[in-house]
């Protein structure tokens, strides 16, 4: 019996100190950082219920790294870029500070566009047009372009989704990205949040998503879908008064014409295969040729200059009415 007590009481013992190392001090405070400051998020990376410190940026910690301050200096000058994603943080944080507080959010598409243009073309004509209209408007940085939109119902596939390659959101899911886009801006304090789209099928849900939140937020940071940007028959215009075209000019009926090509061509000259098509004498759509790549280019960059100018006219009335 004795001994049946000692084995007893040697588990009792064995099984309370397995206990005592399992359960944490009662008071035990957040994780801390070797400096002694709190881990956000209570375990480092991965989570948990510390208290961040509010100077923490950067993806990191301020405790751990002075470049994770919120107010660390700047190690390098901006590039000379108004893309959003070609910044740092620390540069966003000090352009915004030098006074570029609008964010264009633009919304292109992955469609069929015919035998010479690739899938992107859309996001290749926004690539040059932002850039131009947020350096007109000298306030502006672009978004990442969206390149996923409505382009028809995705099964049975209808509208664009017959083409291979193409991709489509649904209206609801459309509407739900931009509107976690906005809605990321605000938090980081832009007062001007606008939106244009280079492809039909965009519009609708654009306008929508900059009424409600426009409407909810009172026009404070302004929300705006600018539709004037989305009018090629000014494109058309401006290359019949170019004698580019000429009025009941034939055409390839393809989903591509000289403007769209041209507009390209400025962000890109490889995006409409501008090369294969001489080698193999198709440097022509609707009958205008792109042969010659640099005078193509400057009728494109025309057409540039000519849309950001309509568009950014257009931004500032709409800024200027709160968004109404």
């Amino acid at each position: 019996m004795k001994r049946i007590s000692l084995v007893l009481c040697g588990l009792i013992a064995l099984a309370g100190a397995v206990v005592a190392q399992s359960t944490p001090p009662a008071q035990q405070g957040p994780p801390q950082t070797p400096t002694g400051g709190v881990v956000p998020g209570g375990q480092g990376r991965g989570g948990g219920r510390g208290q961040a410190d509010p100077r923490d940026m950067g993806g990191g910690q301020c405790a751990q790294n002075p470049y994770n301050c919120a107010d660390a200096p700047n190690p390098l000058k901006p590039p000379d870029t108004v893309f959003l994603e070609e910044l740092t943080w620390m540069d966003v944080r000090d352009v915004m500070k030098a006074g570029k507080t609008t964010m264009i959010i633009t919304t292109g598409g992955i469609e069929p566009n015919g035998p010479w243009i690739a899938l992107g073309k859309h996001n290749w004509v926004l690539r040059a047009n932002c850039d131009a209209i947020a350096r007109k408007l000298g306030n502006a940085l672009c978004a990442p372009n969206i390149p996923f939109v409505p382009e028809g119902d995705i099964d049975p596939p209808s509208s664009h989704m017959r083409s291979p390659g193409t991709i489509s959101l649904t209206e609801e899911s459309f509407q739900a990205m931009l509107t976690d886009i906005v809605r990321s801006f605000k938090t980081h304090g832009f007062q001007n949040i606008i939106l244009i789209g280079d492809s039909g099928g965009n519009q609708k849900g654009m306008a929508a998503v900059a009424q409600k939140l426009n409407t909810e937020w009172n026009g404070s940071p302004v929300v705006a879908h600018i539709p004037e940007y989305y009018d090629y028959n000014s494109v058309g215009a401006l290359l019949r008064e170019l004698g580019v075209t000429k009025t009941g000019q034939p055409g390839d009926n393809l989903h591509d014409d000289p403007g769209i090509t041209m507009n390209i061509m400025v962000a890109d000259p490889k995006a409409v295969r501008t090369d294969e098509r001489i080698k193999i004498g198709k440097a022509t759509i609707d009958g205008v040729s792109i042969a010659d790549k640099a005078k193509a280019i400057e009728i494109g960059k025309k057409i540039v200059e000519m849309r950001a100018t309509k568009t950014v006219d257009a931004i500032r009335k709409k800024i200027a009415s709160k968004g109404k």
